[in-house]
């Protein structure tokens, strides 16, 4: 069991922390090609992808919507809280991963 702990480095658990903030900064993207594309009624595979992937951005988004709105662009809107989550997202990551790293 010790040895398991002394192979891990704080280089090790920063490339960590910065791999999952890159994962979740994917699935941020998915959602964003997902509300491009139309719904297929019915399929229970893409629902579940739409529903896993809505599930696990929306209380991140959430925080940003609250600051920005959509733009209205006259009938339609154009959310800019996704583009606005993504860059905090990984600007805090390298800087929490760099302040593991040391």
């Amino acid at each position: 069991m010790t040895a398991l702990f002394a192979a891990l480095t704080r280089a090790d658990i920063a490339d960590y922390v910065y791999t999952l903030a890159l994962v979740y900064f994917v699935l941020i993207l998915i959602r964003i090609v997902l509300s491009w594309v139309p719904r297929i009624p019915y399929n229970r595979a893409t629902n579940a992808i739409v529903t896993f992937v809505g599930d696990v951005t929306d209380p991140y988004l959430k925080l940003f919507r609250r600051i920005l709105p959509p733009v209205r662009l006259g009938p339609a809107a154009l959310d800019l809280s996704p583009m606005i989550a993504s860059f905090v997202l990984l600007l805090v990551a390298g800087i929490v991963s760099e302040l593991i790293r040391g």
